[in-house]
């Protein structure tokens, strides 16, 4: 299971032959899982500090809860909330890789501007406002191309697929190449799980994620904690840490070169865990490739 794939994060090569693990920040009053939720300055220096300390290797803001039947935020909370996170950030780890999760043109273009983030994630793939391509092109961003139908509150009326894996495939596939005729070179997939996806769908798409590979780019797996864990359980988002590391680890060993987790020191013990398992990624090893070490390290 080695990979060479590697992207470019602002002028600097970044390979997985060590999976990333990716630290959710989520700067909202009301995203599904409320142990993510962090509002202050200090809330979310303290949040950081601690993904830090057990292994992230970036960071993923957001300030948009993207639950079926969160509020409407406006684009300028969006940044007012994005914002404070990054200014910490920024502060105290000057160097370390830092994802914002929005769908928004002047969000991301603002984040760019004025914080230097590396990397915009879009759960709507571009459709829910396109001109967010061109700033990913014109800042020489990283970019997380999310498979979606419709909008948050729309999606979960639009889950009808006769091939839940070939037509995410086919979309995303089509997408990669309007992005790169768009000028964006560096590409992140993300299958999407729990967007426009039934309970069973989302299994289904976990258990065929291998074929994502096909399309020879990094895939990120964002499966933290989602309802396809805890509906599937009967229970609350509060109580399933352990159904996300086994899914992590599903995902890990189909392909998954980036896990997006609410909880850092599970995924990076389940990274470091499976590196020890000979040919699952290359040399068995549980210290962070050295080009992933210099870009926590060195200011940006």
């Amino acid at each position: 299971m080695a990979t060479d794939i590697t992207i470019n994060i602002r002028g600097r090569l970044a390979d997985f032959r060590r999976p990333w693990v990716m630290g959710i920040v989520n700067v909202t009053p009301d995203s599904f899982y409320s142990g993510s939720r962090t509002r202050s300055a200090v809330e979310i220096e303290k949040r950081v500090a601690t993904m830090m300390a057990d292994g992230a290797d970036c960071i993923d803001v957001g300030g948009y809860s993207s639950r079926s039947g969160a509020d409407e935020v406006s684009p300028d909370e969006e940044w007012s909330r994005v914002a404070t996170a990054l200014e910490v950030i920024r502060r105290r780890w000057p160097g370390a890789v830092v994802s914002v999760d929005t769908f928004r043109a002047s969000v991301a273009a603002k984040c760019a501007d004025q914080y230097g983030v590396d990397i915009i994630n879009d759960i709507g793939g571009g459709d829910l406002d396109p001109e967010i391509w061109e700033v990913v092109a014109s800042r020489r961003l990283a970019y997380v191309l999310m498979h979606m139908r419709g909008t948050p509150a729309t999606m979960q009326t639009l889950t009808g697929y006769t091939d839940i894996t070939a037509e995410v495939y086919t979309d995303l596939a089509m997408k990669v190449a309007r992005l790169r005729q768009t000028g964006v070179a560096d590409i992140i997939i993300d299958p999407g799980f729990g967007f426009a996806k039934t309970l069973q769908q989302n299994y289904e798409l976990l258990a065929s994620m291998s074929h994502l590979k096909d399309l020879g780019l990094p895939v990120l797996a964002g499966l933290s904690r989602k309802s396809m864990i805890w509906k599937a359980l009967d229970r609350a988002p509060e109580d399933t840490l352990d159904g996300t590391v086994a899914l992590d680890t599903v995902a890990l060993l189909n392909g998954a070169d980036i896990i997006r987790v609410h909880d850092v020191r599970p995924a990076a013990d389940t990274v470091r865990l499976l590196s020890l398992m000979p040919g699952f990624r290359g040399p068995a090893s549980g210290n962070r490739p050295e080009n992933v070490s210099t870009l926590h390290q060195q200011p940006l």
